[in-house]
């Protein structure tokens, strides 16, 4: 009986086709101006929103810091020997990169110039209070200042009593200041506070030197906004 016999051989199979081609040093350039068009697009994207996070966070810090003054003026934090003192924050147009909070205990309950009224069933009791509702560099009033950095600046200051005075028209000075047992502000623009014709609202332009503004704003009321609209 013949026996059959059936022999494997291996058949190779050649899904790719080799070259012996490379890049071409045009592929290699047309390549490397791709991948560089597309870093450069993600760096300046990730710059834009560093910069515009950065401005937002310092807006936020001086209404954070106005909510400070608000909470300690409510509560009459102790500011020294003096125990009722409103609290308050200064701007003024000449250092539009700082800020200061402060407590208003000049002058002192029953003197001159205090902007608050005294209780009349207890003049001299512990609801009265200090302060004219400004800042007085002299007084050692001063509880915390504020540098702003990266070049952020409050490029603007404005308050409303019955049409708006910003620190480009003659406004030279704003203080915010809060005193018990209520919320709503005592506003002073240049260094006075007026009871007869209070000024009513504030606002505030915080700019960046790349572009782009934030405005942080204060009502009669007491609401403090880091996200105002606009400025006047």
């Amino acid at each position: 009986m013949e026996s059959i016999y059936f022999r494997r051989e291996f058949i190779p199979y050649h899904f790719l086709k080799k070259s012996g081609k490379g890049f071409t040093l045009v592929e290699l350039i047309v390549v490397m101006a791709i991948i560089g068009v597309v870093m450069l697009v993600v760096l300046t994207s990730q710059s834009s929103f560093n910069k515009t996070l950065t401005l937002a966070n310092t807006a936020y810090d001086i209404a954070l810091t106005i909510r400070y003054a608000e909470t300690y003026g409510i509560s009459g934090r102790a500011a020294g020997a003096v125990t009722n003192a409103g609290y308050g924050v200064h701007f003024q147009s000449a250092s539009p990169r700082s800020f200061t909070l402060f407590a208003d205990k000049y002058p002192s309950v029953g003197q001159p110039g205090v902007c608050h009224a005294l209780p009349a069933n207890d003049p001299s009791g512990p609801d009265a209070k200090p302060g004219n509702c400004a800042y007085d560099s002299s007084q050692g009033e001063v509880t915390v200042d504020y540098t702003l950095g990266n070049g952020i600046t409050i490029s603007k200051f404005c308050s409303y009593t019955s049409g708006w005075s910003c620190s480009d028209n003659g406004l030279t000075s704003l203080d915010i200041v809060f005193a018990r047992p209520n919320a709503n502000p005592f506003i002073s623009a240049n260094g006075s506070y007026s009871a007869t014709i209070p000024v009513t609202a504030a606002c505030l332009t915080v700019s960046s030197p790349q572009g782009g503004s934030r405005f942080v704003s204060v009502s009669s009321s007491g609401q403090i906004s880091a996200n105002a609209s606009s400025c006047p």
